[in-house]
Parts: structure tokens; C-alpha cells; sequence
């Protein structure tokens, strides 16, 4: 950890705490997803959090996350959201990871893996309803290759989907939901009842109807907005704060130039701030002269280009002095400055902002 540099993130643990209460549907459990170092705020603190809030599960994106959480010491059921790797099969069992098919490829690596093991290796199958990222397309292929599964020693435990657009077509939601269930239903006919997951966070805010057995809940577990302010809405709490405090104040005259490219120019007499954060930290240089932050309470102006390691901040005639704290994402003085805020600005979504935040910037817990 950087011990010098007063650029950090806080993660505030029992947000994640609250959210995950406020998320978790009554007679569904919930499974914590993790991937990215828990969307940048870390992985393992946010796992342990979200599993003493009541989650059951845990979900990541590489073997190589799940691995992290297994050597953490965390035990809870862990599903990989896409197929093993080939190759890593042997080292992903070994770690009691629950995988993830969808091709016969991926069958064939995984059941040759699982030969001589002396438990049973639970597999979950994904279905592509429309989203055509990974997944088993069209739906109606899936009971055979659910059969296939089945004949080659593993057990059917999961049946999921995920929605392309939950936050924002309820009808295209809803009849990605119908070919998931048209799939269950095939498969409790032949006497096979998986466990049944397709809700995303916005479709967990949204859809009761998609709770099924178990809800995966990523970006709103974390407080950011899932889209169209349904998080707030809900009563979600960010639960991340990038800080970091001015390390020089000047007094320039009106009509300089600040920055690379000398792109902002100063209108009046000013005071800048210089505050060490980059784009080498995840401070998207995008933001340039658009984005503000918050020093005394109130917002100031990024002035002029992000630089690697530092910016620049119009804090106009305030007094502003070494050592005063800043606020990149989060509040201060009852304002407050949202991932979403910047999202908007370099036109993506929080997510983005968050997940990008460097490694070499610290991670702080607090709760």
C-alpha cells in the first residue's frame, strides 16, 4: 500500500452490508458478484461483507478470481460466469469452483477433468436468450445438451441466462425470462429440477417474477445505479470514496494557460490547486476541464488536461491551502459527486469508472 501519497479509495463495508439486505429478495438467495476486485473496490473484504449481510453465493468472472477467494480462505460456492479455460479445469476443481457450460468443447475438457474425482462435479448450464455473449443458443438446444451433460457423469445443478437490457425493456426482459423457463420446464418434465437464476441488479430491482432461486447482483450490490436511477430509488449506498488532498496552491493571474496543450485559460485571478491523481490512477483524462471535485464542500473545476500522476483545480478566489482534502468520487460538505456523474461526462456508465480505478491507488476499509 502506498504509505505516502494521500490518494485512496474508502470502501465503506457496511454499505455493502445494506445494500445487499436491500437487494436480496425474500425465498431467493443472492449471489455476490465479485468480478473485477469487486468492481474495484476489492474482492475479498466485499465477499465477506456480502456474505455476513446474507448472501449465499459468489460469482466471478476467471478461474484465476476464484482462485484468490479460495486461498483468502473463503468456502462459500463459488460459479465461474463463463467456461473454464482450457486447461485450467484440473486447477479450478481442485479449488471446488462451480463451473460454468455451454459448448461441447467445454463438456468434453470438463468431464475428462472430473474422471477419478471421489465427489460430484456440479456444473451450471447457460442459456443464451438473446444477450449472444456465451451461452447455448437457440434456447431449445439446451435440454439435449443438459442430457449430455448428464450422460457424462456431472450433475445439473444450475440453469441460468442473462438479460441485455433489464434496466430499460421490460418487454425484450420478459421474453428473455420466457426461454429460460421454457428450458426448465422441458428439463422438469424429464424429472430435472436445477437451480433457476436470470436476475441481474436491475432486474432484481424490477422484476419480481426473475427472483427465481437465486438473484446475481454486481454493480447495485455495490451502490452504483444499475441505469435510469432505479438504484437510488431503491435506497442504494455507494459504497466507495476516492480521496485524496491538495499538495500546492498558486495564485496565477488572468489569461493563463494551465495544463498540457494549455487548453483552459484562466478568465480572472484564481487560485489552483494541484491534487496528485492521473489518469495512470483511473482519473480518465476524458474529464479534462469537464469534471469537478470537491474541495471545502464545494465543487471546483478540473482546469486544463488530466495529467498521469496530477490534476489541476479552478477553486477561483477561495482559500484553498496544502493538505485540504479532496473529493474525486463521494461527498463532502453535503455535495456529493457520483460515478455516474463522471460516467456521463466521458459517456459510459459507473461501472467503468470504478472497475478502472488503478491498483496503485490504495483501498481503505471502513465498518
Amino acid at each position: 500500500m502506498n504509505r505516502h501519497r494521500p490518494t485512496l479509495v474508502e470502501v465503506d463495508l457496511e454499505a455493502i452490508r445494506h445494500n445487499v439486505r436491500v437487494l436480496k429478495p425474500e425465498g431467493s438467495e443472492l449471489m455476490a458478484i465479485l468480478k473485477a476486485d469487486g468492481y474495484g473496490h476489492g474482492d475479498v473484504a466485499v465477499a465477506r461483507a456480502a456474505l455476513e449481510a446474507g448472501a449465499t453465493w459468489l460469482g466471478v468472472a476467471l478461474v484465476e478470481e476464484g482462485i484468490a477467494l479460495r486461498d483468502s480462505g473463503l468456502r462459500a460456492r463459488v460459479l465461474v460466469l463463463s467456461e473454464f479455460p482450457r486447461g485450467s479445469e484440473r486447477e479450478a476443481l481442485a479449488a471446488d469452483l462451480t463451473p460454468t457450460l455451454y459448448t461441447r468443447e467445454g463438456l468434453e475438457a470438463l468431464a475428462e477433468a472430473a474422471r477419478g474425482l471421489d465427489r460430484p462435479v456440479r456444473v451450471h448450464l447457460k442459456v443464451d436468450t438473446g444477450m449472444h455473449r456465451v451461452g447455448l443458443w437457440p434456447p431449445e438446444s439446451a435440454p439435449d445438451f443438459a442430457a449430455e451433460v448428464r450422460a457424462r457423469g456431472l450433475e445439473l445443478e444450475g440453469l441460468y441466462t442473462h438479460f441485455a437490457c433489464a434496466e430499460e425493456d421490460p418487454a425484450g426482459t420478459r421474453k428473455q425470462l420466457g426461454w429460460l423457463l421454457a428450458v426448465a420446464d422441458r428439463l422438469r418434465a424429464e424429472g430435472v429440477r436445477p437451480l433457476l437464476h436470470a436476475a441481474n441488479s436491475a432486474a432484481t430491482l424490477l422484476y419480481p417474477e426473475s427472483h427465481l432461486d437465486l438473484v446475481r447482483t454486481g454493480g447495485a450490490m455495490y451502490g452504483l445505479d444499475p441505469g435510469g436511477g432505479i438504484g437510488p430509488k431503491a435506497g442504494l449506498k455507494p459504497a466507495l470514496t476516492w480521496r485524496s488532498a491538495v499538495a500546492m496552491v498558486k495564485r496565477l493571474p488572468a489569461g493563463e494557460r494551465i495544463s498540457y496543450g494549455w487548453r483552459y485559460t484562466l478568465e480572472r485571478d484564481a487560485n489552483i490547486a494541484t491534487v496528485p491523481v492521473g489518469y495512470e490512477d483511473g482519473y480518465f483524462r476524458l474529464l479534462s476541464s469537464k469534471a469537478e471535485v470537491l474541495i471545502g464542500g464545494k465543487r471546483r473545476r478540473v482546469a486544463g488536461t488530466v495529467t498521469m500522476d496530477q490534476i489541476m483545480v479552478d477553486c477561483g478566489d477561495d482559500e484553498v491551502r496544502v493538505g485540504d482534502p479532496v473529493v474525486l468520487v463521494g461527498e463532502q460538505g453535503g455535495e456529493r459527486i457520483t460515478a455516474e456523474e463522471l460516467a456521463g461526462i466521458i459517456g459510459t456508465i459507473g461501472y467503468e469508472i470504478v472497475t478502472a480505478i488503478s491498483e496503485r491507488v490504495p483501498r481503505a476499509y471502513l465498518g
